[in-house]
Parts: C-alpha cells; structure tokens; sequence
C-alpha cells in the first residue's frame, strides 16, 4: 500500500507539474497576444453610396478576402485549426474602428492581437480604400452556410494549438503585429509617371502576400523564402498579362499557388490596373537583376 500511494503522489506531482506548464504557456502566450496597443481610432467615414460600396468589393474580390474566409464571406475553416470570421456578420457587430484595426493592424476587435491575419498585405490600403472595404462588409449579405472544411477532433488539434502558444511563450514566435515593421514603406506614390505609382500600390497591397513584405521572398517568419519576383524581368506585358489573368506562366508549368489566386482574385482586375501593375514590377525586377552580383 505504501508502495501504491508514493506511485499515486508521483502521477499526482507530475499532473500538476503538467497542470502549472500548461497554465504558464497559456498565460504568457496570452499576455504577448494582449501586449500591443490599439492603433489610432479609425475616423475616416464609411461611404453608403452605390459606387463606394462596389469599389470596396473590388477591394475583397482582388485582395483575397475570400481566400481564407469564403466566397461568400462566411468564414472558413483553416487546416482543420480554426474557423475564420464570418465578415459581414462581424461587419454588423463591430465599429467601423474596430474592423480597421483588425485590417492594416492584426489587432482584433477584443484587443487581442491576431495570429494569422495578414495585415501586411493591407497595412499601406489608403482610407479611402479602407472604408469602401468597410462598407462593403457592412453591406454585403449575411451568409448562413455551415464554413467549408471540417474541424479535427480536439486531440488532433490541442498539441499543435499548444506547441504554437509554447513558441510564442518563449519568444520565439509572435502575433501579426510584431512582425508589420518589417513592411517597407511606399517610395513611388510621388513618381510623375501614375502608373508607377498605382502598380506600387497594387503590389504592396496583394502581391506581397505570397512573394514577401519586399516582393523578393523576405517573411521574417518563413523557413523557406516565398517566390522572388524578379522572376518578372523575363516577362513582356502580354506574358505577364496572360499571367495575371489565366495563372498561366511562360515556363508553361502548373502554378499550384498562383494559378488559382490569378484566376479567382487578380482577373478581376481592370486593364488599366493589370498595365499599372506591369509597369512597376517589370522596373522593379529589372533593377533587381541589374543589383546581383
């Protein structure tokens, strides 16, 4: 009996030894989540006209909204992990101020800084741009449809749910908005050519998604690098608005990646801003390929 209870005090030390761990990871991964102050309220108006409204959808359509939240803004579930917002129900819920945030700051609408959220591909939207996204949110209908995906049993998501807040613990990982000083700042908005200054715009608020806060692959927390696009020095404006259009390079491979969001994002833009686009990254790749070594 002695024997039975010092082995029954040993699993009950190690329980609350797991019990104190556990506890631990949680509250210092919540304190960073909790640790970044709220940006400047959001002031600039929300538009209810028409043309305002369409504009914000064109910003969702070819931003990405709908990549991680559904085609028709209802959420999604993401991995099997987590279960992303339903927009225009949040839209209807939240201030105007608070959507902002979460947008151009990662910080959500609870004060509790987001995790996967990429604000930014949207930190440098202006406020204009911004508060027609805003109103089209407001505006769009309410989706009642289940999210897509399914969630994987607690199980099978606890242990990466707590490696995840171990790391940030720890320091060795962090919410979104630690990680928006890396975004460069826009240096051609004041380029006499207009097309330089919109294609800048358009990159630094979609492109930079995918191909790094700097469009030559930099994400400060990637093991491996994101595609460079210097590969855009091979392309002639017909090649790359090809690309834009249908995902379809001029190696004529199948882009896993990028065919999909060219075909269901980037087609949606105009002509006017495919050639913008254009204009500023076939510069941009050029002087890129004139740095190396």
């Amino acid at each position: 009996m002695r024997i039975l209870r010092w082995i029954l005090w040993g699993f009950g030390g190690l329980a609350l030894l797991a019990a104190a761990v556990l506890a631990w990871i949680y509250a210092a991964s919540e304190a960073h989540y909790r640790s970044f102050a709220a940006p400047p309220p959001f002031v600039h108006p929300i538009p209810e006209d028409a043309a305002a409204i369409a504009w914000g959808e064109h910003i969702a359509r070819t931003r990405g909204c709908r990549g991680c939240h559904g085609e028709a803004l209802e959420g999604e579930i993401m991995g099997g992990m987590v279960v992303t917002p339903n927009l225009p129900a949040l839209a209807r819920r939240v201030s105007p101020a608070a959507l902002e945030a979460a947008i151009r700051h990662g910080v959500g609408h609870n004060g509790r800084a987001l995790y996967s959220m990429p604000a930014y591909n949207f930190l440098h939207l202006t406020d204009a741009d911004t508060a027609a996204l805003i109103a089209y949110l407001r505006a769009a209908p309410v989706s009642t449809a289940a999210p897509a995906g399914a969630l994987r049993p607690w199980h099978e998501r606890w242990p990466a749910e707590v490696l995840m807040r171990l790391a940030i613990a720890r320091g060795e990982d962090a919410a979104m908005p630690a990680w928006l000083h890396h975004v460069p700042p826009l240096r051609e908005q004041a380029n006499p050519d207009p097309r330089i200054a919109q294609g800048e715009y358009l990159a630094m608020t979609s492109c930079n998604e995918c191909h790094g806060f700097n469009l030559r692959g930099f994400q400060p927390w990637a093991g491996e690098s994101a595609p460079d696009l210097i590969v855009l020095a091979a392309y002639s404006e017909q090649d790359f608005t090809r690309l834009m259009r249908e995902g379809a390079p001029i190696s004529g491979a199948q882009l896993e990646m990028m065919g999909p969001v060219a075909r269901g994002r980037f087609a949606h833009w105009s002509d006017e801003e495919v050639a913008a686009l254009y204009a500023y990254l076939s510069r941009f790749a050029a002087e890129a390929v004139a740095q190396e070594p």
